[in-house]
């Protein structure tokens, strides 16, 4: 390897080398140097030395988290989880040098990590799945264009209590409540969508059609934020991977780019994110469903809640 100090490291416990070999492969497909050796499985005095220097060296970590990292208290991933993290002490903190990575749904708030994993921005890749998207962040990072761009928008050292709320923060109420009223909307659209009526006496009901696959991708994310109250950081950021695998698979329906819009307004409305890099999302999204959907409910209600976002930050 020529120069690992611009390469990302990956950091995973053995039985997650499969999933870890996805992220490896399709972060390379991007043009990104990685290290990634399954030579894990062998060790030794000169690769354990090997390992300390690349930690101390690489310009971005990925540890991989997972049911299987929380089933083991200890584990060579664990050394190098250290390692990263005594590290992070001499570096500033809008140093962009970790980047978790959880490939199943395990909760970030009681995963067994050490603390600095804890206070920045996991991504969610089920399986290793590693969309494009995921691709451009870590070459974002990497170049130094998104400082800052891994940390938690809310972390601080309460980053896993969430505020109370303020006087400027009583605005969100309408917009939650219209949020419910989507989430409603959506859930009665899947239910229906799943009911099949009584056939009447002599005459034979046609099936239903399946859902698309990409209305499937967006009845999952669905399901992650029904209950807008319930609704962690986790869920979200993977509801919206659930969206843009969904935009993907087409780019065409309104009302898999309206999901896509109303995860975003969530991020908003949990004060999860508050960017404007946020809030132009939840705008240009609305936009796009309406455009391809312009008499679907979902795509509506999309729209008047990108519109209500826009309004209240402008009020503020």
């Amino acid at each position: 390897m020529s120069d690992f100090s611009k390469a990302v490291f990956l950091s995973y416990a053995s039985q997650d080398a499969e999933a870890a070999k996805r992220i490896a492969e399709a972060l390379r497909a991007a043009g990104v140097e990685v290290w990634f050796d399954q030579s894990e499985l062998v060790g030794g005095d000169a690769w354990d030395q090997k390992i300390r220097k690349q930690i101390k060296e690489c310009a971005l970590l990925i540890p991989i988290i997972s049911a299987n990292t929380q089933s083991r208290t200890e584990g060579y991933f664990r050394l190098e989880w250290r390692l990263a993290d005594q590290r992070t002490h001499l570096m500033g903190r809008n140093k962009a040098f970790l980047l978790p990575v959880c490939v199943d749904r395990t909760p970030d708030a009681d995963a067994d990590v050490p603390d600095s994993f804890s206070a920045v921005q996991w991504m969610r890749l089920p399986g290793g799945e590693t969309p494009p998207v995921f691709a451009e962040r870590v070459k974002k990072l990497l170049g130094g264009s998104d400082v800052g761009g891994a940390l938690r928008p809310d972390s601080s050292e309460s980053s896993r209590h969430k505020a109370a709320p303020t006087k400027n923060s009583l605005w969100l109420i309408p917009v939650i409540v219209v949020l419910a009223a989507f989430a409603g909307i959506w859930q009665q659209q899947r239910n229906r969508a799943k009911t099949v009526p009584p056939e009447p006496k002599g005459q034979a009901i046609a099936p239903a059609a399946p859902l698309s696959a990409a209305r499937q991708k967006a009845a999952e994310s669905a399901k992650l934020h029904d209950q807008l109250e319930n609704a962690s950081r986790s869920d979200l950021e993977l509801a919206e991977q659930f969206c843009q695998q969904a935009v993907a698979l087409d780019p065409n329906d309104g009302e898999v780019w309206a999901e896509y819009a109303l995860v975003a307004s969530n991020f908003i409305a949990m004060g999860y994110d508050r960017s404007d890099e946020r809030l132009l999302a939840v705008r240009t999204r609305a936009e796009r469903a309406v455009k391809l959907a312009p008499a679907s409910n979902l795509a509506q209600l999309a729209l008047a809640t990108a519109y209500r976002w826009q309004t209240a930050t402008q009020d503020e």
